[in-house]
């Protein structure tokens, strides 16, 4: 499964779903992203108030700092490409990017069977 990497521009907290007024954007962003870890999908997010270093040692998004400033941020990385700059992926984007059905963000969790691969997990 391919991992994806968004990193963020500065927030109040890891998330930016905080505060009076709440995003829209990074709300569907964050329900998006935990029904993908629940589903087993590999997605990291950083921002740059929590995370700095991460910025620093990217050597693309460092880069991509230094040349076009904090406006470029929200970039989404999958497998070390960028693949989204100044936006967030759309739900589309997410599958598309990340080889996924649209299950995996609707928070369907997938059971996954640890067994022999036969029914119930068990043979007999």
């Amino acid at each position: 499964m391919k991992k994806m990497i968004i990193f963020e521009p500065a927030m109040c907290c890891s998330t930016g779903v905080c505060g009076p007024s709440v995003d829209p954007e990074l709300l569907r962003v964050s329900t998006v992203i935990s029904n993908l870890k629940n589903n087993g999908v590999l997605v990291e997010r950083y921002n740059l108030t929590s995370n700095p270093q991460i910025f620093v040692d990217n050597k693309e998004i460092n880069r991509m700092l230094n040349t076009n400033g904090v406006e470029v941020l929200p970039v989404t990385m999958v497998e070390g490409v960028v693949v989204k700059i100044k936006a967030y992926p759309t739900d589309e984007e997410f599958c598309k990017e990340l080889g996924v059905s649209e299950k995996y963000l609707k928070g369907t969790v997938l059971k996954i069977n640890k067994g022999c691969g036969c029914k119930d997990g068990c043979c007999s």
